[in-house]
């Protein structure tokens, strides 16, 4: 089991950077499509793909936005997307191939619940590993 996507799984990590186009832009990481994606505010958009505010500040930031109108029946299809597109590139691709069978979580001290699992209560539904999972078992061909 791999439980954090920390030290040498960094590179499982939203924040891990690496290009993703998403919708016709580029973006610097997941994080930053992933938190685009949010909303239609076209000011909000460019700040995200610029890449130049940090990615926890844009986290922080993205609690405040109008939020798209379905985006709680949509996140984790636009999550999925930008998985796929990051983990279609080498040598990630490869990374996530080598983990084999591992189940993979993403343990957090963050209180994330939906994404992951808390590291302190064990509560969470890990839909962020869920993903990588599922996208693993694809472009590994099982």
């Amino acid at each position: 089991m791999i439980d954090q996507f920390i030290n040498e799984y960094r590179w499982m990590s939203n924040f891990y950077p690496c290009e993703i186009r998403y919708k016709g832009t580029l973006y610097k990481s997941v994080e930053y499509a992933y938190m685009s994606a949010k909303s239609s505010d076209k000011e909000w958009k460019k700040m995200c793909s610029d890449g130049t505010e940090k990615q926890r500040i844009i986290k922080k930031k993205s609690k405040d936005v109008d939020l798209v109108p379905n985006w709680d029946e949509i996140r984790i299809d636009v999550m999925r997307e930008c998985l796929e597109w990051k983990f279609s590139q080498e040598p990630l691709a490869s990374w996530l191939i080598e983990t084999g069978d591992a189940y993979l979580e993403e343990g957090n001290n963050w209180g994330d619940h939906f994404w992951g699992v808390d590291l302190e209560t064990g509560v969470g539904e890990n839909n962020l590993g869920k993903l990588l999972m599922e996208i693993r078992t694809k472009i590994s061909g099982k």
